[in-house]
């Protein structure tokens, strides 16, 4: 192979893994105070693209918000922590907001989601639970302010 041809593959190598890398991953900066103390107004986030199946009890979770007018004003992606994945009990501060009721366990394709800050989240508190296809990734870690 000649100089300009591993040159064109190299290239052409790392091109593709910037692109794969973009489809696992995305930055995410977040907006209001639904996490606090956790995160703060203007932290940013990386956020590993991910399935509900992969989602544990404790994860920060990037999800799209619930549709209707109610929802409107949230921003296209919400940080939330995840307190109940499928098969686990529901939490009985979340029963009012879904059909089960108290003593239910979460169905599959569900995740119950919190804020960390209660006072100031719109959560599965009002909107029950989150669906699958709601799921955008795990928080894998906050980035410096720099980064």
């Amino acid at each position: 192979m000649n100089p300009t041809m591993a040159g064109a593959a190299l290239v052409a190598l790392a091109v593709s893994g910037a692109v794969l890398t973009r489809r696992r991953y995305v930055v995410v900066t977040v907006v209001g105070v639904s996490m606090l103390p956790t995160l703060a107004e203007g932290d940013r986030v990386l956020v590993r693209r991910s399935a509900l199946a992969r989602v544990r009890t404790g994860d920060l979770v990037v999800s799209r918000p619930p549709a209707g007018e109610r929802w409107a004003r949230l921003p296209a992606w919400l940080i939330k922590r995840a307190v109940a994945v499928p098969g686990d009990p529901l939490p009985g501060h979340v029963a009012l907001a879904v059909p089960e009721g108290p003593g239910a366990r979460v169905p599959p394709g569900r995740v119950v989601l919190l804020g960390d800050n209660p006072a100031e989240s719109l959560d599965s508190r009002f909107c029950g639970y989150f669906r699958e296809h709601q799921i955008v990734g795990i928080v894998v870690r906050r980035l410096a302010r720099g980064d």
